[in-house]
Formats: structure tokens, C-alpha cells, sequence
């Protein structure tokens, strides 16, 4: 095969605290439209690089709880991926490039991997695609490389890397790397972006497969091995490659820079100038924004007078802003955040605080997403609550029953297939199905518009734990 061909590695995992409350744990920032447009930063990703000549469908490694959301995305660009491989627990992105490498070697010897971080913003795909290109030529000759960012301002919140000498942005050419520096304070940064040896680390690499292995054998064995070997013991699950949980757990946490490439003699650095954002703060994803005449960006139902350099967005109610300056105010259905734009480095303090002190918005979203579609707490009490459920067009739930609650459904959008006791029906609009504790029933939706029902729970426990699934499509 050709030593040409590259298979694009990129990593979902991750969970956007910064972005709270639209991004959380159960749903972070990488599946969000939380640009201008429908696509979600993870298929953006993907988008990006397919004009890359002689570019392969991607390998994707997520962890379990995000597999369906994955896999959903890419077929929603009608991207077929080579493999999501899922990880039993997150081991930083050492180990997760090791596997990576060792599976496209399962299809080409001479593989070379672009490593994509999944929520990256890249204003200009056309540059970025240029330097690209001039990486697979260093990638070919044997070398490690990494996409250094041109500085725009002296930041404090990336690391650097150095190079052996000042980079020529007409000129581009892979340069030595000499140093990787952690995120420096103000004074140092103001130096570094002076320089034209430094350059923000991207985490943006691209290697040949074996010779990345060859330096992970090298520097970091026991990576290796556990990798090796989890990858040997994993396990086919519908669309996923589940890693051996017991073997995977022996590689040491940590990142690909400190691991390799603070450590290789034969690493290089290319400098992108493309508009490279990491998306990881409210202020950069208002900087990515389109915005009016005053510096203000709304997205929903939101009225602003006399406020300047904000940014709004409404999920679902109205958001009136008067005289406000640098102001971010973000609404969600079970949150708001209200603070100074400057300060959003903070907002992940203030998601461990509400982890801490056991709020469930810290975490997850009312609206929680499953392989067959999802659901919206819309009002919930001790004893009885209400929610939205949304089936996709063949999507079907488990045949299940419950222990301690009985639940009603009345379908308000589309066609219910519903089987209560081995006997099943169909449902239409505003007609409905009760189901008495410990009844076997399971839900599908055999049509081609999605499925809309409100749910009434009522019992003692209405917890997700009391769910005895008989028998399951997704494998749950």
C-alpha cells in the first residue's frame, strides 16, 4: 500500500468543565454545536481533513459512556469509522495513541497518523490542510510531528514548545524541537510570543504507526506491552472494540509529550498560522463568534440593549440584557451561568464545587442521550415524575420491567410499536399505554420520523437503577 496513505487518529475524550453548564460529563463540549452551524466540533474535526489526499475513514477512541453519541455523529455525516475503540477508563493520551498506532498497523505497515484532539476550532481549513500536507514529508522520512501555533498573545493558559531556531511563516520547514515548556505565567509568555523559536503546543501531531511504537517501546515499555495486549484481549461490541479493562489499567497515566516527545531525538515542529482555537473557555468560544457591531454574540431568545463585548445564549428561555459590558449568560433548562467574560478560567472551579457539594447539574443534563435516542426530565417529585422520551426511527429499547415504579405513555409525535406481556400494539398520536409495576414491556419505533411520548412514572423509586433489562439490541 502506499506510504502516502494517512488514518486520522482523533480523541473524544474529555469533559469541557470550562463550558459549563452546556458542556458537562455526560455530554461534553466535543458533541455540542457550540459553533455557528449544526455540525458539532467532533464532526467538524472530521469534516476538516477530508480533503487530505489519500485520507482513510478515522480511528475514534471515547470511553463507554459516550459510544452511541460517537457513533450517532459519525453517521450523521455518513462517515464510517475504521474503529471506535472504547477505554475501559482514561489514561491520558500516551496510551491512547499507542493503541491507535498498533491498530492502523493491523491494515498498513506504513501508516501514517494524524492525531486530532476532537474540539478544536480552525478558521482557516485551507492553510491548515497546506501545513498538513508538508508534515507528511517529515512524517515519511521517520520523524515525530507536532503542529506548533503561531502565538497571537501572550498566553498563559497553553504550553509552549521550542525550536531550534526562529520559524519563517513563509517558509514552513519541520525545525528541531529543543524544549516543551508547561503553561507559563504572564511575564515569561510575554517573552516567548516575542520569540520565533516558541510556539503554542497544539496537541496536533502526525507519525508514521510504527515508528511512534518504535519510540513508546523505547521510552515508555510498559505502555507498550499493556497496550499490546489490550488491544490482543479486546472484544467486538457492535460497532466498538472494547479494550481488555484488566490489561489496560497497567499503562501509567500520561500524556504523549511527557511520555515521548520530551524525550525523542527526532521530533519536529511545523508552524500553523490557521486560526487554531482549543475551544476550552467561554471567552474563546465567544472570540470564535460571529458578533454585532457592539462585540455582542446571542444565539436562542435573547434581547440586549445598550451592552457591549457579551455573549448570550438561550437554550430555552429569554435572556434580556441591558447595559451590560463583558457579561457571558449562558441557559440551559436546569442552569444559568452569569459571570465576567475575563473570568471563565474559573468556571471549571465552580463545577468541582457543585460536584462537590452533589449537584446533579455539575454532571449531567436533563436531557440525557441512550442508543435509541433520548429523554427530558421535564418535572420530577419524591413520588412521580414527567419526561419527554425521543425514539430515532429503529430505535428500539430493552425489554424491561420495573420493580418499583408503573409508568403511562401517551404518544404525542409519530408511531409507537409497544409490547406489554408478549402482546404488542401500535400506538398513534394522543393515544396511550399504562404499564403496572413488574410489567415486561419494551418500545420501539418502527417508522421514519422519529418518535415523540411523554412518560408519567409514578412509585416508591423512580431511580435509572431500577431498570431489569430482559433482553437488549445495544448490548447494555
Amino acid at each position: 500500500m502506499s506510504k502516502n496513505i494517512l488514518i486520522p487518529v482523533i480523541l473524544c475524550g474529555g469533559t469541557g468543565s470550562r463550558l459549563w453548564p452546556l458542556s458537562r460529563r455526560s455530554f461534553p463540549k466535543q458533541f455540542i454545536s457550540i459553533l455557528d452551524g449544526k455540525d458539532s466540533l467532533l464532526q467538524i474535526t472530521e469534516k476538516r481533513i477530508l480533503g487530505i489526499k489519500n485520507i482513510k475513514n478515522p480511528i475514534l477512541i471515547c470511553n463507554e459512556e459516550h459510544r452511541f453519541i460517537v457513533a450517532d455523529q459519525m453517521r450523521e455525516i455518513n462517515i464510517n469509522p475504521k474503529a471506535i475503540i472504547l477505554e475501559p477508563f482514561g489514561k491520558n493520551t500516551a496510551p491512547a495513541i499507542t493503541i491507535a498506532a498498533l491498530k492502523a498497523l493491523e491494515e498498513d505497515e506504513e501508516a501514517i497518523l494524524i492525531i486530532l484532539s476532537s474540539d478544536h476550532s480552525i478558521e482557516d481549513t485551507n492553510k491548515f490542510l497546506e501545513v498538513v500536507n508538508l508534515g507528511k514529508e517529515f512524517a515519511n522520512k521517520g520523524n515525530l510531528v507536532t503542529f506548533g501555533i503561531v502565538p497571537s498573545f501572550p498566553s498563559t493558559g497553553y504550553g509552549y514548545i521550542k525550536s531550534e531556531r526562529e520559524f519563517n511563516i513563509k517558509k514552513i520547514e519541520g525545525l528541531q524541537i529543543t524544549e516543551f515548556i508547561e503553561k507559563p505565567d504572564i511575564k515569561v509568555a510575554n517573552e516567548f510570543v516575542k520569540d520565533k523559536k516558541y510556539t503554542w503546543n497544539s496537541g496536533i501531531f502526525m507519525f508514521k504507526a510504527k515508528k511512534i511504537l518504535e519510540e513508546i517501546n523505547k521510552y515508555q515499555p510498559k505502555i507498550y506491552t499493556a497496550c499490546k495486549k489490550a488491544l490482543g484481549k479486546s472484544i467486538k461490541d457492535l460497532d466498538f472494540q472494547r479494550l481488555d479493562s484488566n490489561e489496560f489499567k497497567k499503562c501509567p497515566n500520561i500524556s504523549i509529550d511527557l511520555a515521548i516527545m520530551e524525550k525523542t531525538s527526532i521530533g519536529k515542529v511545523l508552524p500553523l498560522d490557521a486560526g487554531w482555537s482549543d475551544i476550552g473557555s467561554w471567552k474563546a468560544v465567544w472570540d470564535n463568534s460571529p458578533k454585532d457591531s457592539e462585540g455582542n454574540y446571542s444565539k436562542g431568545k435573547v434581547l440586549i440593549k445598550d451592552s457591549i463585548n457579551s455573549y448570550f445564549r438561550s437554550e430555552e428561555r429569554l435572556i434580556v440584557g441591558l447595559g451590560l459590558k463583558d457579561i457571558m449568560v449562558i441557559e440551559t433548562s436546569d442552569a444559568i451561568l452569569i459571570a465576567n467574560k475575563n473570568q471563565d478560567q474559573e468556571v471549571k472551579n465552580i463545577v468541582n464545587e457543585l460536584k462537590n457539594n452533589n449537584f446533579s447539574e455539575g454532571l449531567s443534563h436533563k436531557k440525557v442521550f441512550r442508543p435509541w435516542g433520548n429523554y427530558t426530565s421535564i418535572v420530577e417529585n419524591k413520588r412521580w415524575q414527567v419526561k419527554q422520551i425521543q425514539v430515532n426511527p429503529r430505535g428500539k429499547l430493552s425489554l424491561q420491567f420495573h420493580h418499583h415504579r408503573a409508568e403511562h405513555w401517551v404518544v404525542v409525535k409519530g408511531t409507537a410499536n409497544v409490547e406489554v406481556n408478549g402482546e404488542s400494539q401500535i400506538l398513534s398520536e394522543n393515544q396511550s399505554v399504562y404499564i403496572p409495576i413488574g410489567t415486561k414491556h419494551r418500545l420501539s419505533n418502527t417508522g421514519k420520523i422519529p418518535l415523540t411520548l411523554i412518560e408519567v412514572q409514578s412509585g416508591a423509586y423512580l431511580g435509572e437503577d431500577d431498570i431489569i433489562r430482559l433482553d437488549d439490541v445495544y448490548g447494555r
